[in-house]
């Protein structure tokens, strides 16, 4: 199949400290492959020792959280005892498995200038079998992350394989990740028999089959479609999926699990203080009351 487009997401604006738009889940499509949350944050313009990012103690289960930015600083901290600055063009991959809790915060040194924050972050959830695994932390800086450049694109191979050049990201399920920046108007065609794709963009557009996708719409395409797309100029976008798992998933708020049970043995965790903590930080975001 060409280009057998599924469904075009229109992202919603949202706020987790900073503004984001949210594009997964939405009722029509809770998961594209493995994928079961994208937001996309900022760009937000944060001025200098009055606006900083500040995201608290947090729980996951069952997922791996998958962070890349474009512009800004983010200090991760987890019950693991990790403490990993990322910066632009690396990854942070953290996998929940049975429970791990996080903050995301700015360092201090970064607060003392006006500067943006911008990035992608991903929740990919974790196959049946593995959802109670040892959680885990990993980090990828720009050389861990192969780059294939054309004369009209850059492209990152984040997760996975493209033109023979394959990630060091260790995914445990068969999943798509691709960060690409043209330089100039052209195309780009991708093929991944046996997964489920979509494509979002970030800036500029990309036009297929003569309709213009513009920022911050997704398309999502039929299972082993083909992606065969004309980009702008100054276009950057992503692709992402993978195999979609043979059950579904349930989400609520930051646990995912395809057990309801154990997400709310998590819950009770989490409020009654019986979940991992952040060594050293006393903070963490109540449970909401939904």
């Amino acid at each position: 199949m060409k280009n057998e487009i599924e469904l075009i997401i229109e992202a919603r604006s949202g706020d987790v400290g900073i503004p984001v738009k949210r594009v997964l889940p939405v009722a029509k499509k809770r998961m594209v492959g493995p994928f079961i949350f994208l937001d996309h944050m900022g760009p937000a313009y944060l001025r200098s020792s009055i606006d900083h990012m500040d995201v608290r103690p947090h729980p996951h289960i069952g997922l791996s959280t998958l962070t890349y930015l474009f512009e800004g600083e983010i200090l991760h901290r987890d019950s693991l005892g990790v403490e990993q600055l990322i910066v632009p063009g690396e990854v942070n991959w953290m996998t929940a498995g049975k429970g791990i809790s996080h903050s995301e915060r700015e360092p201090a040194g970064a607060m003392l200038k006006d500067r943006f924050i911008h990035g992608l972050q991903f929740w990919v959830a974790l196959p049946k079998e593995l959802e109670d695994i040892e959680p885990s932390f990993h980090h990828y800086e720009k050389r861990d992350i192969p780059l294939i450049s054309t004369d009209a694109l850059e492209i990152k191979v984040v997760a996975g394989s493209y033109e023979e050049r394959t990630s060091k990201l260790n995914s445990y399920s068969p999943m798509t990740f691709l960060v690409i920046q043209s330089l100039k108007e052209g195309s780009f065609t991708f093929v991944r028999e046996g997964q489920e794709l979509a494509l979002y963009v970030v800036k500029g557009s990309v036009e297929i089959d003569g309709a213009t996708i513009n920022e911050t719409q997704m398309v999502v395409f039929k299972k082993n479609s083909s992606l065969d797309i004309r980009h702008s100029g100054d276009a950057l976008f992503a692709v992402l999926g993978g195999e979609p798992f043979p059950e579904p998933r349930f989400i609520w708020w930051n646990l995912v699990s395809s057990s309801k049970e154990k997400i709310e043995k998590a819950k009770i965790d989490w409020e009654n203080g019986n979940f991992p903590m952040v060594p050293g930080d006393f903070e963490k975001i109540p449970l909401p009351k939904l």
